[in-house]
């Protein structure tokens, strides 16, 4: 079972591109474009020794690339592309190889901008709520260079991100070339199926799922700040068809451009998530607090919020699933099937 993309149910001319596409969200977004017709599909990404390949196995592709043939490959294919969704990265929030989160997360996707404004293809790609750092300036998703300078991202993957989504700004600022449609999306903390490669950088469902149906408690940090107590520290969780819905909606609205949050609008605590796990697996509910590792402390993000307005603004005018209601989906139709892959 899909989940449950809304997107309207038709084809469109032109390869669709996407980085990342054997990814999480990417293999997703892919599984949602193969259900409408859309494309011929080409997915750019590696596929690795682990079973990252499984989240692409179901799918009809035009092309797999591998990211070393990409340029190459996009040279090749130029005339037939409609459609860049960037959704490649470096996505760790614990990786310290800066060099290399520069060249995967700020240099490549400066390419891809100038490639699609060259060639009039449309660029939407992923940015990320880590750009935000502390969340000081409430979680506004201002993308105009003023508002942007005053963001701080706390770990080398939020301020890549984040100096990508300034280089958009200046661009289209200076009224340079740009994409035939440029958009950004700041993900929240996402969450749902094929995320199953991501270590630990998987969501929090996935990492207790195990735990929970092995009767064991639900492990969860502690707090280290007096304002929040353990379990309570909040994040704004988002079910991964949610995401794949609003990408949906602004390829089929080539008219909409800017730089968006993507999360729900609610902030919720890890506790509320770790019982939504429980009650969607149909066992009694048991908590245990562990100490959070020094090294993330100081780059720990207590609360995050999405402020959901411009998107609304520009039209997106679909509900988002309510915490409970996605992580039930997600162990009913994936953690606890046969077949976890979309």
């Amino acid at each position: 079972m899909r989940p449950s993309y809304k997107g309207r149910i038709h084809g469109r001319a032109g390869m669709i591109v996407v980085t990342g596409g054997a990814g999480f969200i990417g293999s997703n977004l892919v599984a949602a474009l193969e259900a409408r017709g859309a494309g011929p599909i080409a997915v750019v990404d590696a596929l690795g020794s682990d079973s990252k390949w499984r989240n692409i196995a179901k799918r009809e592709l035009a092309a797999l690339v591998p990211p070393e043939e990409m340029g190459a490959f996009l040279d090749k294919a130029a005339d037939r592309i409609d459609t860049i969704f960037h959704l490649g990265a470096v996505s760790s929030t614990t990786e310290t190889d800066a060099d290399l989160i520069a060249r995967t997360n700020i240099a490549l996707p400066q390419r891809l901008w100038a490639l699609a404004a060259e060639r009039g293809w449309r660029l939407i790609y992923a940015s990320s709520a880590a750009t935000y750092g502390d969340g000081e300036h409430a979680f506004d998703d201002d993308g105009s260079i003023a508002g942007l300078a005053k963001l701080r991202p706390m770990n080398p993957y939020g301020w890549s991100k984040h100096a990508f989504d300034r280089f958009v700004a200046r661009e289209v600022s200076s009224n340079a070339a740009r994409p035939r449609q440029w958009a950004g999306l700041k993900f929240f903390n996402v969450f749902g199926p094929n995320e199953y490669h991501k270590g630990s950088m998987r969501s929090v469902v996935h990492q207790i799922y195990p735990r929970i149906m092995a009767g064991e408690a639900a492990r969860l940090f502690k707090s280290h700040r007096p304002d929040y107590p353990d379990g309570g520290q909040k994040r704004d969780f988002i079910w991964v068809g949610d995401c794949v819905d609003v990408m949906l909606w602004l390829y089929d609205h080539p008219a909409v451009n800017g730089l968006y949050n993507c999360g729900t609008g609610q902030a919720r605590t890890f506790e509320d998530l770790a019982l939504a796990v429980f009650a969607a697996a149909g066992r009694p509910s048991k908590l245990a607090f562990v100490e959070m590792p020094p090294e993330l402390r100081p780059r720990y993000q207590y609360f995050t919020e999405a402020k959901m307005q411009r998107l609304r603004a520009a039209g997106y005018a679909a509900p988002f699933t309510p915490l409970e209601e996605g992580v039930a989906r997600y162990v009913r139709d994936f953690l606890a099937a046969k077949d976890p892959y979309v």
